[in-house]
């Protein structure tokens, strides 16, 4: 009897301890963290405690893979997406967009957050690609130049082909540069492509000056920021101004610059984020998707990539309230009219104005 009882005992004590092992053991999966990979472009930045909140939150490493510019990151996940790199794919805008849903790389998710993004921004009625960010490519003055010659400011595309402006503008080469690329956009939206040729052809005969980059353009060419360039204008962006404030050497009150924001000057760029096609982490995917239109995520945005929220409930930083100009009519081209004639346009554009 002793005999039975003890062995039926020791029996229980076994099947005690192996529950708790199996316990332990699914604690520990459970407890696993797993990880995020988030491809992306080289301008991508976020605060570290903001992705640092999302891990501690969800478990959860989060890898970015920077992948070069737009068009480079979004050709790499295209030519992988047999053999998925990542989970996320954030940076395609407006001027690529067409082509990364044509190439069927991103999953539909319809996030919650979408009730807090106004629809002017929401392009894939898939919810495909789910908006970020935007922001307006615009041509910025130098104050103090035009004050110093008693110079009007120009008000619109038009307004450049006047004598008194000759000379003044420079700008990127569109075909390896995005805000040169814009800029060409808003003139199609303007003019048509019946006339927007002409109006390059003008602009040409009234000075205006190519550069390859973005850089070259607003440090070595425009008199604002080099202090000694030639040209009071170049093609930047409407969020120039705050960023002229933020970094300068001394405390300012006062931007140097602003944006010439008549009706298409400007053009505007939406920024998108897409799960990328059979991710084996969906969930952390819609998760971080949630997150970056969440108002946390937004709010850290403008500090950091110097572009705007599309979050209606997310405020801007003090800076950006004071210094820059939200245009009231960008420019704007469907996407799949941009994704049909971008190179055609881009061709005729260096046949008229660098030959």
């Amino acid at each position: 009897m002793k005999k039975q009882i003890f062995g039926t005992t020791l029996a229980v004590a076994l099947l005690v301890l192996l529950g708790l092992s199996a316990c332990q053991e699914e604690t520990t999966i459970t407890n696993e963290v797993r990880t995020l990979t988030v491809l992306t472009h080289d301008s991508f930045a976020i605060s570290e405690n903001v992705i640092a909140q999302f891990e501690a939150d969800n478990n959860v490493k989060v890898d970015f893979i920077l992948s070069g510019d737009t068009g480079s990151a979004l050709n790499k996940v295209i030519l992988t997406k047999d053999a998925p790199l990542g989970d996320v794919f954030y940076g395609v805008d407006n001027t690529f967009l067409s082509r990364a849903l044509e190439e069927n790389i991103f999953e539909s998710y319809d996030s919650p957050f979408l009730v807090e993004i106004p629809e002017q921004f929401k392009l894939d009625d898939q919810n495909r690609a789910l908006p970020v960010d935007y922001g307006d490519v615009c041509i910025n003055y130098d104050k103090a130049y035009f004050a110093a010659n008693a110079l009007t400011v120009p008000q619109s595309l038009d307004d450049l082909l006047k004598p008194e402006y000759e000379g003044l503008l420079v700008m990127e080469n569109p075909a390896i540069s995005s805000p040169g690329l814009a800029f060409l956009l808003a003139s199609i939206a303007q003019y048509g492509e019946e006339g927007y040729l002409s109006y390059w052809q003008q602009l040409r005969e009234n000075g205006l000056v190519v550069v390859n980059d973005w850089s070259t353009a607003y440090y070595t060419n425009f008199s604002a920021s080099s202090g000694k360039g030639p040209q009071p204008m170049v093609v930047s962006y409407a969020t120039s101004p705050a960023a002229e404030v933020i970094y300068a050497a001394e405390p300012l009150d006062e931007a140097p610059t602003a944006s010439i924001i008549g009706e298409n000057t400007c053009f505007r760029q939406i920024e998108f984020v897409g799960i990328i096609k059979n991710t084996p982490n969906r969930d952390l995917a819609e998760k971080f998707v949630d997150y970056m239109l969440s108002v946390p995520f937004q709010e850290d945005i403008p500090m950091n990539m110097f572009v705007l929220p599309v979050n209606s409930n997310a405020q801007l930083p003090e800076e950006f309230v004071k210094f820059i100009q939200i245009p009231d009519a960008p420019a704007t081209l469907s996407f799949e009219t941009i994704t049909a004639s971008r190179e055609s346009w881009i061709e005729a554009w260096q046949e008229v104005v660098l030959k």
